[in-house]
């Protein structure tokens, strides 16, 4: 199962992106009342291989999980997948940066293993998780527009 957000963003895939680079000094302000640490295990800002350690709230719980980065295509997209134990239950996911006629749309991805079942077992997780991603997309969007 595949769960996707995207939102419109008055800024060129290329401002987006490069807030990314930013990554482990915006994380808290992209989801205030969630996001509670990143920082890079291994490598940097997104390269090729490298670790980021990530703790966050979900559906009230506090969630601590790795990714690795697999994919990183300048002003595009960056691809990830999760370490074990969560990517028993999400393999990974991605960041996309596609130019439009405002500026640019940014789309989060995050792909599970037996979503359905997933969602039927725990909705309050899944729930929440759908819930977050939106909230990371409204606060991307209002975080770089003000600048």
């Amino acid at each position: 199962m595949i769960l996707k957000d995207s939102i419109e963003i008055e800024k060129p895939p290329e401002i987006v992106y490069e807030w990314f680079n930013h990554f482990v000094m915006n994380y808290k302000s992209w989801h205030r009342k969630d996001h509670i640490l990143a920082k890079w295990i291994k490598g940097k800002n997104f390269e090729e291989g490298s670790i980021l350690f990530l703790e966050e709230y979900l559906d009230g719980k506090l969630e601590k999980m790795s990714t690795k980065t697999i994919k990183n295509v300048k002003n595009r997209m960056i691809g990830y997948r999760f370490l074990f134990p969560t990517s028993m239950i999400c393999s990974g996911g991605s960041f996309n940066f596609e130019p439009s006629n405002s500026g640019s749309v940014f789309t989060a991805i995050l792909y599970f293993r037996f979503g359905k079942v997933l969602s039927k077992i725990y909705p309050s997780k899944f729930n929440a998780i759908k819930k977050h991603m939106k909230e990371e997309g409204e606060n991307l969007k209002n975080l770089l527009e003000k600048e």
